[in-house]
């Protein structure tokens, strides 16, 4: 199963990389094995398209945002104070 470092891996290279959203888009099996991913071939659907890489690094930028800031709060939640 795919870590949570895979999957920061994946969306880092689908911000940044255009040869590897290339060869998602057309190979998404190699592409992701390439990764140390397996994905059953018969998973993938026969239509696929991928959100703009600029869509990507914007979302993934909001989410490390609200990590950092949950993570700021975990010592007043494991102190019991809010």
């Amino acid at each position: 199963m795919p870590s949570p470092s895979h999957l920061s891996t994946v969306l880092d290279k689908l911000a940044n990389d255009g040869a590897f959203r290339a060869e998602l888009a057309h190979n998404p099996v190699a592409a992701l094995a390439g990764l140390g991913i397996t994905l059953n071939p018969a998973a993938v659907p026969a239509v696929r398209s991928l959100p703009s890489g600029e869509r990507i690094a914007a979302d993934l930028a909001a989410l490390k945002d609200k990590l950092e800031s949950a993570a700021a709060m975990v010592p007043f939640r494991l102190s019991g104070t809010a």
